[in-house]
């Protein structure tokens, strides 16, 4: 990891970045990061609403660094902000560059979420200290 910064949040999901992921200059396509960051940020929503949720903004995507084959992408993500119905999830996006034996921060924004029913309407999101729903 850099000595400048270290990243923010719960480290959520490590992805290997893939020959078969690369754009036209050789480097990751940035729709790859970005359904990574998706994934991610959907993971700790969901945990938050305790169930389903749905993407509806991508706030302040900044791409910093391109990130090559063979980094390994490091998705870090905290609940930034919790309305009645939706959420503002924090992402953050590492590489870790094997090559140089450092992480460096490529890319961040803010994923906002609603909390959704099982016909898809918006829900409130429970407290945080209530329990998950029984399966």
């Amino acid at each position: 990891m850099s000595d400048e910064q270290q990243p923010d949040g719960e480290a959520t999901l490590r992805v290997v970045a893939m020959p078969s992921d690369v754009n036209i200059n050789g480097d990751i396509f940035g729709g790859w990061v970005l359904s990574q960051m998706d994934i991610a940020s959907g993971i700790v929503a969901a945990q938050r609403a305790k169930g389903r949720v749905t993407t509806v903004a991508v706030d302040a995507m900044k791409f910093i660094r391109p990130v090559q084959v063979g980094n390994i992408l490091c998705v870090w993500a905290s609940v930034a902000r919790v309305g009645r119905s939706s959420m503002a999830i924090k992402i953050e996006a590492w590489a870790v560059r094997h090559r140089r034996g450092v992480s460096e921060k490529v890319t961040e924004a803010i994923f906002t979420y609603v909390a959704i029913d099982e016909d898809g309407n918006p829900r409130p999101v429970p407290q945080e200290d209530a329990p998950w729903p029984q399966v």
